[in-house]
């Protein structure tokens, strides 16, 4: 994956993508969440996170970070939180999202959160991405 396929992808999960009838924008990370069909699909966590660590050499540099990939990576975990994690968000507050799917999605927004500040404090790779589970 390139650099510019990573930041798309980044795109598509997190909703900011120009083409909103892509795939990925109706089911990706954020799209999947709205409307809920009931069901998370773990290929857009394992893609999210396959774009962060492309770009993880971009987010480590000092002098000047792109801020589109953090807004992307901010608006994935923020908004999945208020809709689906948070009691008050609307999955949870109309019981739409079962316990165990609340849990998967938090542990899987924790784990791109750590990744993402982990690599903006510098650690390498192997650090970073030390709680994540390849599919």
């Amino acid at each position: 994956m390139t650099k510019e396929e990573a930041k798309n992808i980044l795109r598509y999960h997190s909703f900011t993508h120009e083409d909103i009838n892509h795939p990925r924008m109706k089911r990706g990370f954020l799209g999947m969440l709205r409307p809920f069909l009931g069901e998370l699909v773990e290929k857009n966590y394992h893609e999210v996170m396959g774009a962060i660590k492309v770009l993880a050499d971009d987010l480590r540099e000092e002098d000047k970070i792109d801020r589109e990939i953090i807004s992307t990576i901010w608006s994935i975990c923020h908004l999945a939180r208020s809709w689906a994690i948070q009691p008050g968000g609307m999955l949870r507050r109309n019981n739409l999202i079962k316990k165990e799917q609340v849990k998967k999605l938090e542990d899987w927004v924790e784990a791109i959160s750590y990744t993402t500040m982990m690599i903006l404090d510098g650690s390498d790779n192997q650090t970073a991405f030390e709680f994540y589970q390849d599919e």
